[in-house]
C-alpha cells in the first residue's frame, strides 16, 4: 500500500466547478481529506490537482502494445483509466483472448474497464479465428467484475431489425446491469431512435455534428473520437457547450508513436485553446465516463480512490505527476510503472504466398474495375468504376494514377488471396502488409506490383504477425507482433521507435497518409461503408453483401 502523504495544490472540484488552494491528504490509497486553506482564488505558486483523464473507448490492441505496456505510456499523459473493447484479440482467440487482456492488465494499477465483445465475428462475410457467443458473454459478465459493459454493437442492422441473437446479447447486458456501447456510422432520424430504443447508450462513429445531434436527441451519449486514423474532434467539439453532460473523449485506435506524444490530455488542451469552458471540458474528459460506466476511479473527493493528476498550469496540460490509488505512477514525463513479463499467445496458420497468386484476370465484357478509395483521417471509403489497365490479359496497377493492388490473405488457414484495387495510399513502389486487419485480422496488404505484395505478405507470415514494408530496391523492414498477431512483447518505447521506422519507410515510398498502416488496417473493416475487402472478396457495406 502506498505511504500516507499530503499535497498542497489548487484542487479542482468538478461537482462545484471551483478551484481552491487546499491540502490533499492521502492514506491507504484514498483521499482521506481535502482541507481548503481559506483562500478564495487559486494560488499562483501552487500546482493544480484534478481527476485523471479517461479514454472512453479504445482498442488497446491497436496501440500494438499489451495492456500493461499501454498503461505505462498512458499514465505519463495523465490517463488513469480506459474503457477498452478487446474485440480485436477476441476475433483471433475468442474468450481466451479477452481473458489474456484481463490478466495482463491486472498486473498494473491502471484501471482498465474491458467490455464483452458483442460482434465476434463482426460479419459472416469474412473469416475470423474465433466466435464469442451470447453464452460466452454471459460467462464473462458472471466471472469478471472488470468486464464492465457490452462492447460496441456494430451489427446495427441487426439492432434495427430486432434480430433475436443481437437482442439476446443486449438483454444479457441489461440483466447484469452493464451499459451497451454503440457503433452506427451515419445512422440518423428514426433509425437512430430505433437503435437507441433497443438499449444502446453511446456512439463514437459520428462524422458530422448533425449526426451527433440526432443521436443526442434520442438519449445517446456521443464520444468525440480523435485517434491515429479517424479524427472527428473538429467536427464535433463545438457541440460541447450545449451537450457537455452527454459527451466524452476517446481515441478508439491509438498507434504507439502518437501515444508516446500524448493522449486525452491533447484533446483537453485543444478544446481549452479553442475557448471551451474549462469545467465543461474536464467534465467530458474525466467525470462523464466514470459515471456512465461506473468505473472504480476517483474524482478527487474525500473518500474516493486517490486517482488524480498534478499540473503546473491550466494553460498547458503537460502532466507533472499521475497518481493511481495513491501510488505515484508517472512524473515529469517518465513512467514509474515497471514492465511486466509478457506471455505470447497466437493463432496463425497459413503458408507463404507466391506472386502469381495476386494476379487478377481482366474482366470479361467490361473495360472497368471496381475501385476502393480511402481517405486520410477517415474510416469510410468511396467506390468508383474506373478504366482497367491490362497487360497480357491481367488487370495491373496504375501507379501513376495511384491505383494500387489491395489484398487480404486468410491467416487462419491456407486459402487463395482476395484481390482488389485501391486509390489513396500514394505508394510509388513496393508494398505494405499487416496482420492488423479489422476486425478479423487476416493479413491486409497494398502494393505496386505482385512481387512486392508477396514479399511483404510473406514477411508477416514468417513473423507470425506484424507490420512489414518492402521497397522496389530491396528494402525490407518488419515490426513483429507475436501476441495474437496484434501486439508486441516488447516495451512501449521500443515498439514506438520500431513503428516510427516502418511508418517512415512507407512514407519514403510515397504514401501521403498520416498513418498508412492504421488506414490499411481498416480496409477490411466491413462494418464501415462503403466498399471494403475481406478474405472472401469485395464487400458492399451499404448493401451488406459481397
Amino acid at each position: 500500500m502506498p505511504a500516507e502523504f499530503q499535497l498542497q495544490a489548487n484542487a479542482i472540484n468538478l461537482f462545484t466547478n471551483t478551484i481552491q488552494p487546499a491540502t490533499i491528504y492521502v492514506a491507504e490509497g484514498r483521499i482521506r481529506a481535502i482541507e481548503p486553506t481559506g483562500a478564495s482564488s487559486p494560488d499562483p505558486n501552487l500546482p493544480y490537482a484534478l481527476p485523471g483523464f479517461v479514454d472512453a473507448h479504445v482498442h488497446v490492441e491497436s496501440s500494438l502494445l499489451v495492456p500493461s505496456e499501454f498503461a505505462r505510456l498512458a499514465v505519463v499523459h495523465g490517463t488513469v483509466a480506459t474503457v477498452s473493447d478487446p474485440h480485436e484479440i477476441g476475433n483471433v482467440l475468442g474468450v481466451a483472448g479477452v481473458e489474456y487482456m484481463l490478466e495482463n492488465g491486472a498486473q498494473v494499477p491502471f484501471k482498465f474497464c474491458f467490455g464483452a465483445p458483442s460482434c465476434v465475428p463482426a460479419t459472416p462475410f469474412e473469416t475470423a479465428g474465433a466466435e464469442i457467443t451470447a453464452a460466452d458473454i454471459e460467462q464473462l459478465f458472471q466471472t469478471y467484475p472488470a468486464i464492465g459493459y457490452l462492447a460496441e454493437m456494430m451489427n446495427w442492422p441487426g439492432v434495427l431489425n430486432r434480430d433475436e441473437l443481437v437482442m439476446e446479447k443486449i438483454r444479457l447486458a441489461q440483466q447484469y446491469n452493464r451499459p451497451v456501447d454503440g457503433h452506427a456510422p451515419g445512422l440518423r432520424g428514426a433509425d437512430a431512435q430505433r437503435y437507441a430504443e433497443a438499449g444502446i447508450s453511446t456512439d463514437h462513429e459520428c462524422f458530422t455534428a448533425e449526426e451527433a445531434v440526432d443521436k443526442l436527441a434520442v438519449g445517446m451519449k456521443i464520444l468525440v473520437r480523435e485517434g491515429s486514423a479517424a479524427r472527428n474532434f473538429d467536427a464535433l467539439i463545438d457541440l460541447l457547450p450545449e451537450h457537455f453532460e452527454h459527451m466524452m473523449f476517446c481515441s478508439d485506435d491509438k498507434h504507439p508513436d502518437t501515444l508516446v506524444l500524448g493522449h486525452i490530455n491533447q484533446l483537453v488542451q485543444r478544446a481549452v485553446d479553442r475557448g471551451q469552458d474549462l469545467f465543461k471540458v474536464l467534465r467530458v474528459a474525466c467525470r462523464n465516463p466514470v459515471e456512465h460506466y461506473r468505473l472504480p476511479v476517483g474524482l478527487l473527493r474525500e473518500g474516493d480512490p486517490a486517482d488524480f493528476i498534478v499540473l503546473d498550469s491550466l494553460s498547458n496540460f503537460t502532466i507533472r505527476q499521475t497518481y493511481l490509488n495513491g501510488e505515484l505512477v508517472a512524473e515529469n514525463g517518465k513512467t514509474l510503472l515497471p514492465p511486466v513479463p509478457v506471455a505470447v499467445v497466437n493463432n496463425f496458420n497459413t503458408t507463404p504466398v507466391a506472386a502469381p497468386a495476386f494476379q487478377l484476370p481482366a474482366p470479361v465484357g467490361s473495360a472497368t474495375i471496381r475501385l476502393i478509395e480511402c481517405f486520410d483521417g477517415q474510416l469510410i471509403t468511396a467506390r468508383h468504376d474506373v478504366p482497367a489497365r491490362t497487360e497480357a490479359g491481367l488487370v495491373v496497377p496504375d501507379v501513376a494514377q495511384d491505383i494500387l493492388k489491395l489484398t487480404v490473405v486468410n491467416r487462419y488457414h491456407p486459402a487463395p488471396p482476395a484481390v482488389a484495387f485501391i486509390r489513396g495510399f500514394g505508394l510509388q513502389g513496393g508494398a505494405l502488409a499487416s496482420s492488423v486487419g479489422h476486425d478479423s485480422h487476416n493479413i491486409t496488404a497494398v502494393g505496386c506490383d505482385d512481387e512486392s505484395l508477396a514479399r511483404a505478405v510473406n514477411l508477416v507470415i514468417e513473423a507470425r504477425g506484424g507490420l512489414a514494408v518492402v521497397g522496389p530496391d530491396g528494402q525490407e523492414l518488419v515490426l513483429p507482433l507475436p501476441v495474437a498477431g496484434l501486439m508486441s512483447d516488447q516495451e512501449g518505447d521500443q515498439v514506438a521507435k520500431a513503428y516510427t521506422g516502418v511508418d517512415e519507410l512507407a512514407k519514403q515510398l510515397g504514401s501521403t497518409l498520416q498513418a498508412p498502416f492504421m488506414t490499411l488496417s481498416f480496409m477490411a473493416l466491413l462494418v464501415i461503408p462503403s466498399l471494403k475487402l475481406s478474405d472472401k472478396g469485395l464487400f458492399d457495406g451499404e448493401a451488406s453483401a459481397l
